[in-house]
């Protein structure tokens, strides 16, 4: 004996599946309208920096030069680190940069090896750049 599904659990309403395709639409749409912010948002940050040359002056002393890009209106915090040959910290420098071009001193408490970049954040960017 055969029976018919229908018959027996009935057919879905037509309107129950253009609901269910309007919301699946609703929420890729969203979903997509979100994905596109967020990509917007991070590929144009406030702040960027780069690290484009140091010098170990002398034992207590080093010096970088850092390129900032920093939007207008934006105030920023940028961060360096002094690295001694035995990977260890000698020496930090964190200063508000002005845009362009930025001649920063650290003081360090023995000789430095290297200059790391931490980077610049600003209130609305935690991740240094």
């Amino acid at each position: 004996m055969t029976t018919d599904l229908t018959q027996r659990y009935g057919a879905p309403r037509r309107w129950q599946r253009t609901t269910t395709l309007v919301l699946a639409g609703l929420v890729a749409a969203s979903g997509l309208a979100w994905l596109a912010s967020a990509t917007l948002d991070f590929s144009t940050p406030d702040v960027q920096s780069e690290l484009v040359t140091y010098e170990v002056v002398d034992d207590h002393e080093a010096r970088a030069r850092l390129d900032v890009t920093v939007r207008d209106g934006v105030e920023a915090t940028c961060q360096l680190r002094a690295i001694a040959a035995d990977h260890s910290l000698v020496g930090e420098k964190a200063f508000t940069p002005a845009p362009g071009t930025n001649e920063v001193v650290v003081r360090t408490e023995r000789r430095a090896d290297r200059i790391e970049k931490v980077g610049c954040t600003t209130p609305d960017q935690d991740r240094p750049r």
